[in-house]
């Protein structure tokens, strides 16, 4: 077989219908779109219109509420630190911070910070300066020989 031989299989590749394009197409005059009417002409956009009876979304109570001042934090796992430190992607003896783990290719983004949670392992002595972390993961670094260092807002949560 050569490249000037490929083609595709019978079928694979149809040839669109051209509407509207007569009356001995097959698809002229109304153009597929039957008689009349909302919906034979363009611009339609009904979706969840109930022809003027209450649509369901306003017919059912609202609830729960969404707190603007929530933060949101970049979650990182301590394996995954111990994986950039074996890699040599972060030094064991400087302080771990967002900007340094957004440097070693670590996290992508901070958002409002970098929060460090306890799966996998940490064999290294590491110090971090981050924005939360959850208590086991401050008990295994604290175990590792290391520290953390949070916000005074988040260590008196």
């Amino acid at each position: 077989m050569k490249l000037n031989e490929l083609k595709d299989i019978d079928g694979a590749n149809p040839t669109r219908k051209r509407v509207g394009r007569g009356i001995g197409s097959g698809k002229g005059k109304t153009g597929g779109r039957g008689v009349k009417g909302q919906k034979a002409r363009s611009g339609v956009a009904i979706n969840g219109f109930e022809g003027g009876q209450m649509p369901i979304y306003r017919r059912l109570p609202k609830r729960g509420f969404v707190n603007i001042f929530a933060k949101s934090f970049t979650a990182v796992s301590i394996g995954r630190i111990q994986t950039a430190i074996d890699a040599g992607k972060l030094s064991d003896k400087e302080t771990v911070t967002a900007e340094a783990l957004v440097k070693a290719g670590v996290v992508r983004r901070v958002k409002d910070g970098v929060r460090l949670l306890s799966d996998g392992e940490l064999k290294t002595k590491v110090s971090f300066d981050i924005a939360g972390a959850s208590k086991a993961a401050i008990a295994k670094v604290e175990k590792a020989g290391g520290s953390v260092k949070l916000p005074e807002a988040a260590a008196a949560e």
